[in-house]
């Protein structure tokens, strides 16, 4: 039962924080959004992580790890909020929600012998991603290309979470959760919202400022549900989990009336179905 509870939780503020920062970065952009999100996280993880105790001891492998995990995280934050502001929250959320097949590809890089079934559902995902990238029937030039950007920081973004979940893995016998959301926030702050803010270009109007605090709790709440969830059953919380997609889809016909055409909800049904089945064949 708590696995359930910790995985559907995880699905609504995931799919919550795709939504409100979906709409964040469609008014004053990817790059403030995300600084708003990181900000917010920090001064939230911050404490939470200092509760847990200070590392002690980290080898250098350890600390590359970290960096990795972190970096990866933001980046694939700052290419999900760009295809989320020119495309479909619920073809970029399906696409990015590709993260953990494509981390079990970056183990098999790392010497993992993958089954036959595991290599059969990421065949089925690809093709998924494939059909959610074509665009809907006759919608122009312009349109053919904002569906093609948008699939492709779909993509982008997948791949980067893929890295820092792979990494966060590898570090994650030595640093306890919290300090790796730290990690992260603290990338985000130093790479992104410093920078942003001493250049002049952070935009955050009176307006997105509830939508980015709500993006950046619900990352970190989602994460802490995930764990919490995963340790009373691992494959059901991350069955679960992954519809996070799913929940931003639905939410975005009701908030934007987004319709998907019909070879793209064949590829987002196919990508849903596909990362269900194929973490509870890896958990």
């Amino acid at each position: 039962m708590l696995a359930i509870v910790g995985g559907l939780t995880a699905a609504l503020l995931w799919g919550t924080a795709t939504v409100s920062s979906s709409h964040a970065s469609r008014t004053v952009g990817a790059t403030s959004t995300l600084a708003g999100v990181m900000l917010v996280g920090f001064l939230v993880a911050i404490p939470i992580a200092l509760a847990s105790g200070i590392p002690h001891g980290l080898a250098v492998e350890e600390l590359a790890w970290l960096a990795v995990a972190g970096t990866g995280n933001v980046l694939g934050l700052l290419l999900e909020y760009r295809g989320l502001r020119i495309g479909q929250v619920g073809v970029v959320a399906a696409i990015a929600s590709t993260e953990g097949a494509l981390a079990a590809l970056v183990a098999i890089a790392f010497g993992e012998r993958v089954p036959i079934a595991t290599a059969t559902l990421l065949a089925v995902i690809a093709l998924g991603v494939v059909l959610a990238s074509i665009a809907p029937d006759d919608p122009g030039v312009a349109g053919r290309r904002r569906v093609t950007a948008a699939a492709a920081y779909g993509v982008g973004a997948a791949v980067s979470f893929a890295v820092s979940l792979y990494a966060t893995a590898r570090v994650g016998q030595v640093v306890s959760v919290p300090w790796v959301l730290v990690a992260a926030r603290v990338v985000g702050v130093g790479a992104i919202a410093v920078p942003s803010a001493v250049s002049g270009t952070l935009r955050l109007a009176r307006s997105v400022v509830p939508l980015v605090a709500l993006s950046g709790l619900c990352e970190l709440g989602g994460f802490a549900a995930f764990t919490f969830g995963s340790r009373h059953g691992i494959a059901v919380t991350a069955v679960l989990a992954s519809q996070f997609a799913a929940v931003a889809a639905v939410a975005a016909y009701f908030v934007f009336h987004e319709r998907l055409g019909r070879v793209q909800l064949i590829g987002v049904t196919t990508i849903v179905s596909g990362v269900a089945v194929l973490s509870a064949v890896r958990a």
